[in-house]
C-alpha cells in the first residue's frame, strides 16, 4: 500500500457551503416548510462530517467505511469526504535514543553499545496499515540492527588496522543507517542519522581490556623507540665515517652502537661513563 492524496476543498469554502444550507433551512423553517427544512439538514450534516484541519508538519490519513481513500498533507481547514475517519500523524523529525544493550561482539567480548535514530516518516499509508504502531516498530528494529552491527564487528583491533567499533564510528554508523533503512522501509520510514551514543566493555572485563590496552600501546611506543634508536645510530655511524672525524673498527662500531641503544632505549637517563683509557 502507497499513499496517495485524498480529495479535499478549501475549508472555508465548506464552511460557506454550509452556511447557506443553514440560512435556507431557517428561511423553509420559518415559511413553516418543515419537510424541506428537515431534508437540509442531512447535506448540512453531510458537509460538516468533512470539516478538518490540519496542523503543519501533520498529516490526516483519510479512510471511508474502512477503505484508505488519501492523506491530506498541506495544513489548514479542508472539506473531505463526508462520513470519513481521519487519522493524524506527525511528518516532524523525531529522535530515538535506544538503551544500553550488552552483546557480544565478533570476538565474544561482552561490550555496552546505544546509539541515537534520527526519523521521519515519508508514506503515511505504510505507517498507519502496513505495520501495526509504527513507532514501536521503529525502536525493536533499531535495537535489533543494532546488536546485528555490534555482533560483525571486533570492539577494538589491536593486531591491524582493519575495522571495528571503536576504531571506525563513522563508517559503523553508516552501516547502521543502510541497514535500518532496509528494515524500515516497510513501515514508510525515513532514516536521516544514526550514531552510537554510547560504546563500552562490560564492567565483567573492563579491567582487563583496559590493561590489554595499556600494553599495546606501551609496546606500541617501544617500537617506535627501537626504530629511532636504530636510525640514530646508523646516523651517527655514516656521519663519523663520512666527515672523517674518526676511524672505528667493528668492535668499536658495536660499542657505539650498544652505547646509543642503552641510552635511547632506557626508560631512566643513561649514567655516562668516562673512559680515560682505551677499549684494549
Amino acid at each position: 500500500m502507497g499513499e496517495k492524496k485524498a480529495w479535499r476543498l478549501n475549508g472555508f469554502v465548506g464552511i460557506l457551503l454550509i452556511a447557506i444550507l443553514i440560512a435556507f433551512s431557517i428561511i423553509l423553517i420559518l415559511n413553516e416548510s418543515f419537510v424541506l427544512g428537515g431534508l437540509l439538514v442531512i447535506p448540512l450534516t453531510l458537509l460538516a462530517s468533512g470539516i478538518t484541519m490540519v496542523q503543519p508538519n501533520q498529516a490526516n490519513v483519510v479512510t471511508f467505511f474502512g477503505t484508505y481513500v488519501g492523506t491530506i498533507r498541506e495544513s489548514g481547514l479542508f472539506l473531505t469526504i463526508p462520513l470519513t475517519v481521519r487519522q493524524k500523524i506527525s511528518l516532524r523529525v523525531r529522535n530515538f535514543n535506544s538503551a544500553k544493550l550488552k552483546v557480544n561482539d565478533v570476538e565474544g567480548n561482552p561490550i555496552e553499545i546505544a546509539a541515537v535514530v534520527v526519523f521521519k516518516v515519508v508514506d503515511t499509508a505504510k505507517a498507519i496499515f502496513d505495520v501495526d504502531h509504527y513507532e514501536q516498530f521503529v525502536e525493536i528494529q533499531s535495537e535489533t540492527a543494532l546488536r546485528h552491527v555490534a555482533t560483525k564487528y571486533p570492539y577494538d583491533n589491536f593486531e591491524d588496522d582493519s575495522m571495528s567499533l571503536r576504531g571506525n564510528a563513522e563508517e559503523v554508523a553508516s552501516e547502521l543507517s543502510l541497514e535500518l533503512q532496509a528494515r524500515l522501509q516497510l513501515a514508510g520510514v525515513q532514516i536521516i542519522e544514526a550514531r552510537l551514543t554510547h560504546l563500552a566493555y562490560s564492567t565483567e572485563i573492563a579491567s582487563a581490556m583496559l590493561q590489554r590496552q595499556q600494553a599495546t600501546a606501551i609496546l606500541s611506543a617501544r617500537q617506535k623507540i627501537v626504530q629511532g634508536a636504530v636510525g640514530m645510530a646508523q646516523m651517527a655511524i655514516q656521519q663519523l665515517e663520512t666527515e672523517g672525524i674518526v676511524e672505528l673498527d667493528d668492535e668499536r662500531k658495536v660499542q657505539m652502537i650498544n652505547n646509543l641503544m642503552v641510552a635511547i632505549v632506557s626508560d631512566r637517563s643513561a649514567q655516562p661513563v668516562i673512559n680515560t683509557g682505551t677499549l684494549y
